[in-house]
């Protein structure tokens, strides 16, 4: 909801909001957070609260280390899980130098600016994410095990579901927070769950995945629990994905609602597809992302087809103005911020380039004969790999600065969980 500076100032003072929390994140997408007193937030709206950005990884230099982060007004959330007497309150910031320009490492000005330019093509942008997670017993002392909440299975109810209840307060939760949570369900894996949303401009839907992954750990602390958004936490068990649905809007209408997609929708695809191999390291930044690909329908080829999960891009089944396209290859340990801005960048250069869709491979990828795929380019098997791709990638770069793939390449995805 958009609010005016002056109208957060009047909210603050009239509902006994006694903290705010400003989150930012890092180029890994781990969330941070600073937390101020009322008093200062008219001063945070005006010239930002500063920080220590060398001690954020992939930041800043010691020598030159000050940078301020600004709160937007309109990401202004109560956390329901803190008093009711005394509130804390949370906004997302926009990262700024002390002259008040942007600055080039933030993921979300980046995403922002993205947005902006797509716009300016005539098109709108919708989001809406799949997120998967798995739930952990904790031991004597509250550190997180490897042993599963429970042992259900895809779409089990309780008592086999032992994780039905929190999933039931995780979207309670995001209700209050004023995201809507479309549908949840256990998963395929042990102890393992997910929660789909309805779609959003790309910049809220990726607040709202930050928001998301808190409350999924704060409940699940609540509950004597751990919440792990690892991609590949169990071996021989199924990995967690960030499905991404993307569709695309002109003059109010959805393009992937046509019976045949249109030239413009093939192309985003197209685009996507071509760039996916260099973008993988910010969809994927761990090395154990790569030890999801191939199994429990997590894609291994650069590939398409309709309805069909095997693949890295599909077209799900849907009523005519919900059909939009879905990227099956991202998993939650990703920088949401990076990951959308490049998938979104990649998309609307094809679309620019028109780029040709190839033909789509309407057969079960895990299963096809080695003559079926001959030919067809696969995702980096490594980590390191998918670096070398990125690092060497000019298109990247021109989404990205620099200087920032730089510090994600040197730093090797040494992104926290």
């Amino acid at each position: 909801m958009l609010y005016t500076e002056s109208e957060i100032l009047q909210y603050i003072a009239e509902n006994d909001v006694k903290f705010i929390k400003l989150f930012f994140t890092d180029i890994f997408g781990t969330i941070k957070s600073i937390s101020i007193q009322p008093k200062e937030l008219e001063r945070a709206f005006k010239t930002g609260i500063s920080f220590d950005a060398s001690a954020v990884k992939g930041f800043l230099e010691v020598d030159k280390s000050d940078l301020f982060i600004v709160p937007d007004p309109s990401t202004l959330s109560v956390l329901p899980w803190r008093p009711q007497h005394g509130r804390v309150v949370r906004f997302f910031c926009n990262i700024r130098y002390v002259d008040g320009t942007p600055f080039e490492g933030d993921m979300r000005y980046i995403l922002q600016n993205v947005v902006g330019q797509s716009r300016k093509t005539g098109y709108d942008i919708k989001i809406g994410t799949e997120c998967e997670f798995y739930l952990f017993q904790t031991d004597e002392k509250g550190d997180p095990t490897l042993i599963p909440h429970d042992n259900a299975g895809y779409c089990d109810l309780a008592p086999r579901d032992k994780g039905e209840n929190i999933r039931r307060d995780i979207c309670l939760t995001l209700e209050q927070m004023g995201i809507q949570p479309e549908s949840s369900h256990h998963e395929t894996g042990p102890g393992q769950h997910e929660v789909d949303f309805k779609y959003n401009f790309p910049l809220q839907a990726a607040d709202n995945l930050g928001t998301f992954k808190t409350v999924v750990k704060t409940v699940a602390a609540r509950n004597g629990l751990y919440a792990s958004f690892l991609p590949k936490p169990l071996a021989g068990k199924a990995g967690s994905g960030l499905h991404i649905n993307l569709s695309l809007e002109k003059n109010g209408k959805n393009i992937f609602s046509d019976d045949e997609l249109p030239p413009e929708a093939e192309s985003f695809m197209a685009g996507i597809l071509y760039r996916i191999r260099e973008i993988t390291a910010f969809l994927n930044p761990l090395k154990s992302s790569y030890d999801r690909f191939g199994s429990f329908e997590a894609p291994l080829y650069v590939s398409w087809s309709s309805l069909n999960r095997s693949q890295l891009i599909r077209l799900p089944a849907a009523e005519k103005e919900r059909r939009r396209m879905e990227l099956r290859s991202p998993d939650p340990s990703c920088n949401q911020y990076a990951a959308l801005a490049l998938i979104i960048s990649a998309g609307f250069e094809g679309i620019k380039e028109k780029r040709p869709l190839p033909p789509a491979l309407d057969m079960n990828m895990f299963k096809a004969r080695p003559v079926e795929i001959q030919g067809v380019e696969m995702l980096p098997k490594t980590f390191t790999e998918a670096l070398k791709l990125t690092e060497a990638s000019s298109f990247v770069k021109t989404v990205l600065p620099e200087v920032t793939v730089n510090a994600f390449v040197d730093a090797g995805g040494e992104a926290d969980e």
